[in-house]
């Protein structure tokens, strides 16, 4: 995250969208106060709004931390307790 003033961002605009095409986030400030940050906007709507919705809210609240990065194709597989097949069915009650 990078943190300019209003100043410094209008004298080097460039510089700084293109920080944010990277996926950085500038936070920009006039006289010691925040007054807007730049990122870049979300790509993916497969969830539905009420979902979107609930997540922007909790990271809001600081509660999560939204991805910097897009998913790119990885998958997360539960690869359960590593007990052979019918291991619960042979222990005794």
């Amino acid at each position: 995250m990078k943190t300019v003033g209003v100043k410094q961002l209008k004298a080097r605009l460039s510089e700084y969208l293109r920080a944010v095409k990277r996926g950085e986030v500038v936070v920009v400030t006039e006289r010691d106060q925040v007054v807007a940050e730049l990122k870049a906007p979300r790509r993916d709507r497969e969830l539905p709004e009420d979902v979107m919705q609930t997540l922007d809210a909790l990271a809001e609240a600081g509660e999560v931390t939204r991805a910097a990065a897009a998913k790119q194709g990885w998958r997360w597989t539960v690869k359960g307790l590593g007990l052979s097949p019918g291991t619960a069915d042979s222990l005794d009650r």
